[in-house]
């Protein structure tokens, strides 16, 4: 079974002015079922959420992990949660 999952991933290091949200939002359409978003923050960071099948989720946490991304991912913080929804796509907020 491929439960429904919420993943909240903080991503640091050069990751903003680079293309980041938009190529997340790519990727996460790629991988397909997922939704939700990819913000700045304030302090440089860049926030990710992702709901859907957890297989999905690894997919996109893996990607976001492996360096295969626009600028530079110094360090990933992770939360995994049940899906809250309220999203009809997957966004750059």
């Amino acid at each position: 079974m491929n439960e429904r999952v919420r993943l909240t991933v903080w991503v640091r290091g050069r990751v903003q002015g680079v293309g980041f949200r938009w190529y997340t939002r790519a990727n996460a359409l790629r991988i397909g079922d997922l939704v939700g978003f990819a913000t700045n923050l304030a302090d440089g960071r860049v926030q990710v959420v992702a709901e859907g099948p957890r297989t999905g989720c690894e997919q996109l946490l893996e990607w976001l992990r492996d360096g295969d991304t626009p600028g530079k991912v110094e360090g990933i913080t992770e939360i995994w949660d049940t899906p809250r929804g309220g999203y009809d796509a997957f966004e750059i907020r």
